[in-house]
């Protein structure tokens, strides 16, 4: 097909690597599309300029990349139990991180235990967040008794300190990592109302909002399709900053035998199952514990670099 029979590209379209990172660094966008782009590329070089940032990136997408190929990664069975080689310590007969109580290696155990950390992470993560963006946006739209109803009921949940309630609540429902994590997220989306609530209430009589009523939106139509989009931004750093309190929280459930149940190689659980041994052998809690930081350093560091990132006012001086 000639030069001259081939389809012209859309005018916006980019052409070649430089003129890919002109289309992404465009003052004037020609699409919303391309204004998403732009806005996107903007705050990942924000992001990517703070080495704390991305070290934080890093040891999330370690942790992920863990999980998914634990069975490659592990080097015994992580529940195998072998009593004559019991507490090793870390590098003695192949055992990276040393050997526990019951003769299991800590290295596989920690490493298949990213799976339970990452499945407690993400379940929570989709759950709790969402209702409060929901309670939050509702409250913040609506105003009068609906906000008077929902935010009392959020500071009740915030009148408890999170591993309080979360323990009344796995003990009301029984030990186990599927009630553990049902709990973390009742006691979670607190905070997350609270602030949908507050970005609800900055742009609720905004011009845009009276524009969609004028046109006949619903006020589910309007909080679904104008507010809650313009308040998950604010979410996500939160959720971010929230992961590494979550990770605590499910560690100090295992740890207290009301998480994730034996053999299960749970990180709380192992430093639990350690502190027996802590003076003498102090690797069999101290690498659980190990690991337990790292993750949780890594989200820390993570979600404050969203937050420089995806904040527009932290650019202001």
């Amino acid at each position: 097909m000639s030069d001259q029979q081939k389809p012209a590209a859309p005018p916006d379209a980019p052409s070649g690597a430089g003129g890919l990172r002109a289309w992404l660094e465009s003052e004037t966008p020609r699409s919303a599309f391309q204004a998403r782009c732009v806005q996107m590329w903007l705050s990942w070089l924000k992001f990517s300029a703070n080495p704390l940032a991305l070290t934080g990136l890093l040891i999330i997408i370690a942790l992920v990349l863990m999980a998914v190929f634990a069975p490659l990664l592990v080097t015994h069975d992580p529940l195998a139990q072998d009593l004559a080689g019991r507490l090793l310590p870390p590098g003695a007969k192949g055992h990276w991180l040393g050997t526990d109580g019951l003769g299991r290696d800590i290295y596989s155990r920690i490493v298949a235990g990213a799976r339970i950390t990452l499945y407690i992470v993400a379940l929570v993560t989709i759950t709790a967040p969402l209702f409060g963006l929901l309670v939050g946006t509702l409250a913040g739209y609506f105003g009068g008794w609906t906000d008077v109803v929902l935010m009392r009921v959020t500071d009740i949940f915030l009148a408890f300190p999170k591993l309080i309630l979360a323990l009344a609540f796995v003990a009301a429902l029984g030990p186990g990592i599927g009630n553990a994590i049902l709990a973390i997220a009742i006691t979670s989306w607190p905070p997350y109302a609270r602030i949908a609530r507050a970005e609800t209430l900055t742009i609720r009589k905004s011009d845009f909002i009276f524009a969609s009523r004028l046109q006949g939106a619903s006020p589910a139509r309007i909080v679904a399709a104008h507010v809650m989009p313009l308040c998950i931004s604010s979410v996500i750093v939160r959720v971010t900053l929230d992961m590494a309190g979550i990770i605590l929280t499910a560690a100090g459930l295992g740890f207290l035998g009301l998480g994730a149940q034996p053999p299960m190689p749970e990180w709380g659980a192992m430093i639990s199952e350690g502190r027996k041994f802590l003076l003498n052998q102090w690797w069999v809690a101290t690498m659980p514990g190990l690991a337990i930081f790292t993750v949780s350093l890594g989200f820390n560091l993570l979600g404050d670099g969203l937050r420089d990132a995806l904040d527009p006012r932290s650019g202001q001086s």
